[in-house]
């Protein structure tokens, strides 16, 4: 191996890493950069509590980091203008209605801080993510948590009562983070639209692309008309990119620029690379809900099995009661080799469960039978 210097040797690495190298071998590796199947121990547990695609990111997405190698001494802010444009296309908007974030969790950030101090206050589900909620928390703002309904989804109706002359925000996560419930279509519009009359609608979709309707609406249709509607959307849950950080805003101009003043540190020049080529592999995309949908079956077959209560899920995890308080639960998986969600109070007899490779829901389901069977 005569004349390799270290940038040669990165793209080689990387490349026989993605399976480019593979001629006629498996076409799951080809695709992807997954090692072999493993199963999880209690010292080494198979991660299935942060909502991530383990198939990700693929091998074009890889290719495409490791050519953005070479410019990563340079500050990225010159490269953000082809992918904003991509996303524009995509989405059917103007340029200036997009903001990129270092992660759609940054965007969530930058707007509680925007809309949120002392006197304020922002109306918001309970369970749901906190990431917007905790950071204006810092500064003052006051947090209406409105349990969630009968069906695990947003009481939109006692939500809508909620709002005062102080609230200067209303968040929303559809689907729900935890509980995977996707709300209404009609119901959620209708609500976005009479309450975005009053103060601002942050409408997370960090969980769209695994909506199953082709024609369910996205709250960027609000955006198009003018509304006071900020959408979120994130490359780290289908795409497969949770790890480098990137995601986006969708608002309107004067909104994007009120928000803009607040930007921390925005996506890298990788993280810019790699979400181009991931908007650009579609085959990967559908490989990803496929995988999903697959192993979803094979989680809620175990949970009918068993009797188990759960939450239809629109996302890449299952919330299902366990009738135990959620520390025990987490504890018997970890002896199983599988980690699992964290506490969300104040559902404390309720566990949220991450999809994995079809090898690790395997596993999952039989540790779920273990512990109750």
């Amino acid at each position: 191996m005569k004349n390799i210097n270290r940038r040669n040797w990165l793209k080689i690495s990387s490349l026989a890493s993605t399976g480019a190298f593979i001629g006629n071998g498996n076409h799951l590796q080809a695709m992807t950069n997954i090692p072999q199947p493993i199963s999880g121990t209690a010292d080494q547990p198979i991660r299935l509590s942060s909502n991530e695609n383990p198939y990700g990111p693929s091998a074009k997405v890889r290719q495409a980091m490791t050519a953005a190698y070479e410019n990563v001494c340079r500050y990225p802010y010159g490269w953000y203008k082809e992918l904003v444009e991509m996303l524009a296309e995509k989405h059917g908007v103007s340029t200036n209605n997009i903001m990129l974030t270092a992660g759609s969790t940054e965007g969530l950030k930058m707007a509680g801080i925007t809309y949120g101090g002392e006197g304020d206050n922002i109306v918001a589900a309970d369970p749901v993510f906190q990431a917007i909620l905790r950071y204006s928390e810092h500064f003052g703002t006051y947090i209406h948590r409105v349990p969630v309904n009968k069906n695990m989804g947003h009481d939109l109706e006692k939500m809508e009562q909620r709002v005062t002359q102080s609230t200067r925000l209303v968040y929303v996560c559809n689907p729900n983070n935890p509980t995977s419930a996707l709300e209404p279509a009609k119901a959620l519009e209708s609500f976005c639209s009479a309450v975005s009359n009053r103060t601002m609608v942050f409408a997370d979709e960090a969980y769209f692309d695994y909506i199953q309707d082709p024609n369910y609406p996205s709250m960027i249709e609000l955006v198009k008309k003018g509304m006071n509607v900020i959408v979120a959307r994130t490359f780290s849950k289908v795409y497969g990119l949770a790890g480098i950080r990137i995601g986006y805003l969708i608002a309107r101009p004067d909104i994007i620029d009120r928000i803009g003043k607040s930007v921390m540190s925005g996506p890298n020049i990788l993280a810019v690379a790699a979400a181009k080529a991931a908007l650009q592999d579609t085959e990967f995309y559908k490989f990803s809900l496929e995988k999903n949908k697959e192993t979803k079956k094979m989680v809620t077959e175990t949970l009918d099995g068993l009797g188990l209560e759960y939450v239809p899920s629109a996302c890449n995890f299952l919330f299902f009661k366990t009738g135990r308080p959620i520390g025990e639960v987490y504890a018997d998986y970890m002896k199983q080799g599988v980690k699992v969600g964290r506490p969300f109070p104040p559902m404390l007899d309720w566990c949220r469960i991450s999809m994995g490779t079809t090898e690790q829901v395997e596993q999952l389901c039989a540790a779920t039978k273990q512990i109750f069977g």
